[in-house]
């Protein structure tokens, strides 16, 4: 599959609309490429609560779902100045539990697998082999 990241990242900006980040100041876009050809994209949503905010990330992985599920290919995030962002740990982990085998990011160091940024993941496979 040919992935357009110019494409890819604009998604990722204009994601930046639907941000809600009254708190922080911190808006994040991401968009996402899935293995039927997809272009999905997510913001974060913060919370009075902090700890209940969103990541751009979490947003996505839900639009994934509300658009058919599948597994994700490609992947950008960006602050509001359409600088890359790499994801945090715990988006890592929840890009890899959606992730189509050589998932590629688009990160602050250049495009990286999803194990390069996660190495030694655990995931639903492991939960399989241990059952």
């Amino acid at each position: 599959m040919d992935i357009n990241w110019a494409e890819l990242k604009a998604a990722a900006i204009k994601a930046l609309d639907s941000s809600y980040a009254p708190y922080s100041g911190f808006p994040v876009g991401a968009a996402a490429l899935t293995e039927d050809g997809r272009l999905i994209t997510g913001a974060n949503i913060e919370n009075a609560s902090y700890g209940l905010g969103l990541c751009a990330e979490c947003s996505l992985v839900s639009e994934l779902f509300r658009t058919g599920g599948g597994k994700l290919v490609a992947f950008a995030c960006v602050d509001k100045h359409g600088n890359e962002l790499m994801p945090c740990g715990r988006c890592r982990q929840l890009l890899y539990e959606h992730h189509a085998p050589g998932m590629l990011l688009n990160t602050v160091s250049g495009i990286k697998t999803i194990y390069e940024v996660l190495p030694d993941a655990f995931g639903p496979e492991d939960l399989l082999e241990r059952k």
